[in-house]
Order: C-alpha cells, then structure tokens, then sequence
C-alpha cells in the first residue's frame, strides 16, 4: 500500500469515528459527555399535581440528545387501578421523554420548570445512566407508590444519591426538616380545602412525627432546596457545591401554594360552636332542624369513622393508621340517627342508646386527655374542637329528653 493510499486510508478511518461519535446519544454517551441536571416542576392545578413533579435530564454534548427520566408514570387503565388505589397498592412506572417535549408539556400548563445541575464525575455520570437504563427494563420500570416514602420523587433523590455513594443522605439526614408529613400535605392541598379536610382527618399520627432533610425531600420543592446545601469533594483536598447551577427555564403562572399550613384550628372552633349553638337553638325553637341537622352530623360522623377503620384494618395506606379522629367520630353515631329523630318528640332514649352515648363521652374524654399528655405525636387538636362542642350539645339535648 503507497504512503498516499495510507494515507487516505488513516483519513476515512478518522472520519467515520467523527460521524460515530457525532451520532452517539445518550445511551452510549461516554461519561465524560454526560450533563446531568435535576429538572423541578411547579405544582399544578390539579389535585395530584399539588404535589409538584421531577426528572433527571442525561443530555450529551456531543450529539446534544437530552432526555428526562421520571417515576411518575401511573394508568387508569391498568386491572383494578381503583380498587389497588383504595388499598394502597399503587404501581408507578419510570419512563424517558425527550426533554423539550417534557418540558413543553409543564410550560403550557403555566407551571415552574427549573434546572439545577449536578457536578458528578464522569464515572458517576456513567454509573447514573446505566442504572436508569436498567431501571427502563419492562421487569424493573415498575414500583409500588407510596406519597410519602416511595414516590416520582423518592426515586430520583435516591438514584441522585446511588450515584453519588450516599452523600446526599448523609448531608440531608443530618439537617432538619421545616414541617411534617401533615403539615406539608395540608399547606399543598390548601386551594381544594374539601379535600385538605378530608387527608386532615384521615391522617394518623404517622403524619406527625418531626422529620430530617432527607425524609421531607419526598416533595420535588424541599428536595430541590435541600441540594443546595449539599457539598462534595473538589478533588484538591476541598469542597464544592453539588449544584453547579441552577435556573428558572418556565416561570410560574399558577397560584403558589403557601409557604406554611393553614392553621385548621380556628376555623374548625368555630364551626363546632356554630353547630352545636345551632342544635341548641333549634331543640327549643324548632325541633325538625334540630332533628335533620343532629342526624346529618351523626351520619357524617359515622362514615367518617367506618372509613378511617378501613383505612387502618383493610388497607396499606399506613400514614392513617391508629388514627385518634376514631375517638371523635366512629360507627357508634349510628345508633343514635333513630333515638334522635325520636327526640324531637321528648321520646326517652333506651338503655341501649343511653349506654352508647355514655361511651362516646368517655371516648371523647380520652381524646382530650390523650391530646393534654405529653408525649402526645398525633396533632388532631382542630377535630377536637370541632367534634367537642357538637357532641356535647348532642348529650345535652338527648339526656334532657330522657328525663322529661
């Protein structure tokens, strides 16, 4: 072979790596032309949104593919999707997007997109992608959800700190958190208040209990601020950021949520009073609103409590477990919706009915003492003051027709 065919040879050799390097993407990327940045998005208007979302976004700079890897992938149309979602057992998915589609899609729902990126090594940035390669498998996408331990979330902080050999749970699990799970869940839920007060009441004391850094990143917010103060080895024997940068890609066009939880106390105070005032009023003046009125709360009362003994007995959902609100409202409002339509007319109550009343009391007495106590985790003290007064304008009125 002449020098000139040697030559042109070396030359064509060198221009096909060129062209395979150019057309490589993310997959096969190497460490070194990895960008890895954690993408945050607002909550949304929707009350599964409230919550906020996230991605890791792998772009390489070569080829200048950029995708977004996120854990929020759930289907109406999977077998039994409500059914499993009543008992708990959700089952999410990861799925990759190109990221300009992702991104369009939470721009034009007028929802914050912000971009942080993550200073790894080239090794790390390797090691990442692989493991979100793996985690794509059809065998390995799916995942049991949990809002609060194992959520879209959850998964990209874990995989954050996979790659980066547990820093970041070591950082953050020393730092601690700004709120609770109840706390976070109502200041978030805050613009649908229905179903604020629903997740109120039926959170047990497992929503109570103070948190770290790490465990209250399961929300996209806490755990894009809580990076920020994560550092890690410059290789010079100091330290630098985790977070390179960070920017605003989509402002926000949404209403914010607050920055802290509304204070149900109150508000729910003041609707006790307000019934129980009411009952009182109407057991002297006007006897059938009285007796609707009485019933419409011991209905409520009593589904509210078949529900939450469900949601303990029959269910995984574990955050509303040994709920205290049982004290206040339980199946035993049942007994009394036909002695008190009765009490309208000054009908005595039975035995029976007198005797269920009686334990109510007790167990309403229980929940003020077990709230009084120290030691005390679960924070129901608004449903006190709500139930308190009705349930006590209720003895009151039931009791003084038993002795007329």
């Amino acid at each position: 072979m002449t020098l000139a065919s040697r030559l042109l040879l070396t030359f064509a050799l060198i221009l096909c790596s060129a062209c395979i390097t150019a057309r490589a993407d993310v997959g096969d990327a190497p460490g070194a032309n990895l960008e890895v940045s954690l993408i945050t998005y607002g909550p949304g208007e929707i009350y599964w949104e409230r919550f906020g979302h996230d991605a890791i976004e792998l772009r390489d700079t070569v080829s200048g593919e950029e995708v977004d890897f996120n854990y929020g992938v759930f289907s109406f149309e999977e077998k039994n999707f409500f059914l499993n979602f009543a008992r708990g057992r959700m089952h999410y998915l990861i799925d990759a997007e190109p990221t300009t589609d992702e991104e369009n899609f939470y721009k034009e729902a007028g929802r914050s997109v912000t971009r942080q990126r993550i200073n790894l090594t080239p090794a790390q940035a390797a090691a990442l992608r692989d493991f979100l390669f793996w985690n794509l498998r059809p065998e390995n996408a799916g995942y049991n959800y949990d809002y609060y331990i194992d959520n879209c979330t959850t998964r990209v902080r874990d995989a954050l700190d996979r790659a980066l050999g547990g820093i970041i749970k070591t950082r953050l699990t020393s730092l601690p958190g700004s709120m609770t799970y109840r706390q976070q869940t109502v200041r978030l839920m805050s613009a649908q208040p229905w179903l604020m007060l629903i997740l109120d009441l039926g959170l047990g004391p497992y929503a109570d209990h103070p948190l770290n850094a790490w465990q209250e990143s399961f929300l996209p917010e806490e755990l894009q601020k809580s990076l920020r103060n994560v550092t890690i080895a410059d290789g010079r024997g100091g330290t630098q950021p985790l977070v390179q940068s960070e920017d605003l890609l989509s402002p926000n066009r949404l209403s914010v949520p607050p920055a802290a939880a509304p204070d149900l106390r109150i508000p729910l105070g003041i609707a006790g009073l307000l019934i129980a005032g009411i009952l009182l009023l109407a057991w002297r003046r006007a006897t059938l609103i009285y007796a609707v009125l009485g019933n419409l709360f011991l209905l409520l009362a009593g589904l509210a409590g078949v529900l939450m003994l469900l949601l303990w007995t029959l269910t995984e959902h574990h955050s509303a477990w040994a709920n205290a609100n049982l004290l206040l409202f339980n199946p035993l409002a049942f007994i009394w919706l036909r002695p008190l339509w009765r009490a309208r007319r000054g009908m005595q109550l039975s035995p029976y009915a007198n005797g269920a009343l009686v334990l109510q009391l007790v167990a309403l007495l229980i929940a003020l003492l077990l709230h009084l106590l120290p030691g005390t985790v679960q924070q129901n003290q608004p449903w006190i003051l709500f139930a308190l007064p009705c349930w006590l304008a209720l003895a009151w009125t039931l009791r003084h027709n038993r002795h007329t």
